[in-house]
């Protein structure tokens, strides 16, 4: 379902501060100005219909840009990536809702971007309001939410038109309890479909639940691939 074939993200920072608009002028042109700083390096990775995989790694490591990359927010900076299927990307959930607008109004909007036709859209509104348990305040501009309200209604419309690849970067914990168990059951039935999974997380215990292989990410580059208990032994001596 998904191949990545010796991908590159690199970054171009800014190496020195400037204490001033007339010094950052001065140095514009200079080669020293910006630093390319890779942030994913040489990446080999094919993953298979029906597959889930955790991706561990310690904070900085290259887990969360290596599904952005996947979700096509951000294009690599070399290499190739192949991807068969549709994808809904769980990531940084209520990135993307416009808080002027009210609920209903932001599932329009976001499914429409996700490519769906009206008639689509308007089959899969009630499923959407019933799953994200809002009632009445779907009605409401979203700045009036509170975190939770806005992570539970951004799950419901990511996930609601079931996808053939998941991607899901440290979400299954939005809302009570009650909610995320919710929440882990939607993606467990998403997977009982057929849908092949990525999962990112620091709790290596959901990630022993749910995936059948694991992927270990050290300083942006792939150290292991393997069994979830095998990578898991490198991923706790990471921290040793």
């Amino acid at each position: 379902m998904i191949k990545l074939s010796d991908v590159d993200i690199a970054f171009h920072i800014q190496e020195n501060g400037f204490v001033s608009l007339k010094d950052f002028a001065l140095n514009l042109g200079k080669h020293s100005f910006l630093k390319k700083k890779y942030i994913l390096k040489d990446i080999d990775l094919e993953i298979y219909e029906g597959e889930c995989v955790g991706l561990l790694g310690k904070n900085g490591s290259g887990k969360s840009t290596l599904l952005r990359t996947l979700s096509g927010i951000i294009i690599p900076t070399k290499g190739k990536i192949d991807i068969r299927g549709s994808v809904a990307p769980l990531l940084g959930l209520g990135v993307g809702l416009e808080k002027e607008l009210n609920g209903i109004e932001n599932i329009k909007l976001l499914c429409a971007l996700m490519g769906m036709t009206k008639k689509e859209i308007k089959d899969l509104m009630p499923g959407i309001i019933e799953f994200s348990e809002l009632g009445d305040a779907v009605n409401w501009q979203v700045k009036r939410y509170s975190t939770g309200m806005t992570s539970r209604l951004a799950f419901s419309i990511a996930i609601m038109k079931n996808p053939d690849i998941l991607l899901i970067d440290e979400v299954l914990s939005v809302g009570d309890i009650g909610f995320q168990r919710k929440c882990q059951r939607k993606v467990e039935e998403i997977m009982s479909n057929g849908a092949t999974v990525i999962f990112v997380s620091h709790a290596f215990e959901e990630v022993q639940r749910m995936c059948n292989r694991a992927v270990l990410i050290n300083e942006g580059s792939i150290q292991l691939d393997g069994t979830v208990d095998e990578v898991g032994k490198h991923y706790h001596s990471l921290f040793d």
